[in-house]
């Protein structure tokens, strides 16, 4: 068995998602979800898209405005303090900083450069340009004009799995950090994202990982067997949201 993994600049971005420090404390960035906030035009820490850097800046801010020393901080004590104040990361605002920096190492430059935002008006195609971050969402992403789809045959570290089109459930993206093969053939897939179980609770969300164990190539991705927090099948609800959605396999299309 061999393993490709994502770039190091995105790894370690992943890393400090999933692995967030401030102090000695450490705990995943907590899931954001922009439905349950009215802050608009606000920073982007405080609407699900910031970088590992901007939400660093703002709980050190909001820590010193509510006297919280470095050595004050418990890892119980910076999960809830960052969801308390509505500090956290949304499934695309995650993808957008992961796949800028995969998209940097690979030479091609930040997604900003390249990202087509379509079906908007003049005014609001200017806002999402002055904002790429906020205005790419799983759809932007998922669009043929900035992605192409992948056979399950031929997926790669730096590809994307979208979820979309579905009533019951939001559009969802995670981004594949590794995958196992035996000789050239796809057996695993790692992958991160940042997300919300149901079962969650007010502070158990965030970004995680999980992996996609290819049991018959042939078959579509939803067939495969998906495991996260140690659940599968109907337990593991982003399997089950693979499978009621358009879920597809894609690329960045500048890096075709």
């Amino acid at each position: 068995m061999n393993t490709k993994l994502i770039s190091q600049p995105a790894l370690d971005t992943i890393d400090q998602y999933l692995h967030f420090k401030v102090g000695g404390a450490e705990c995943a960035v907590p899931y954001f979800n922009n439905k349950k906030s009215a802050q608009r035009a606000a920073l982007r820490a405080l609407v699900g898209k910031g970088s590992p850097k901007e939400i660093s800046d703002e709980v050190g801010i909001l820590g010193i405005q509510k006297k919280i020393g470095p050595k004050d901080w418990t890892n119980d004590l910076l999960k809830k303090f960052m969801c308390d104040n509505d500090i956290g990361i949304d499934c695309s605002g995650f993808a957008y900083h992961v796949l800028d920096a995969e998209s940097k190492e690979r030479g091609y430059g930040p997604i900003d450069k390249h990202i087509v935002f379509q079906n908007r008006s003049f005014f609001r195609h200017m806002i999402a340009k002055l904002r790429p971050a906020e205005n790419t969402d799983v759809l932007a992403f998922a669009d043929d004009k900035n992605s192409v789809p992948v056979n399950l045959s031929k997926i790669e570290p730096g590809d994307f799995i979208t979820m979309t089109g579905t009533e019951t459930a939001r559009n969802h993206i995670v981004i594949v950090h590794s995958i196992d093969y035996e000789g050239s053939v796809p057996i695993a897939i790692h992958y991160t994202h940042s997300i919300a179980w149901p079962d969650d609770g007010q502070y158990d969300h965030g970004v995680r990982q999980g992996i996609i164990e290819i049991l018959d190539p042939a078959k579509s991705l939803s067939d495969q067997k998906w495991t996260e927090k140690e659940k599968t099948g109907a337990e593991n609800p982003t399997f089950m949201r693979a499978k009621i959605a358009k879920t597809e396999i894609r690329r960045i299309r500048w890096w075709k």
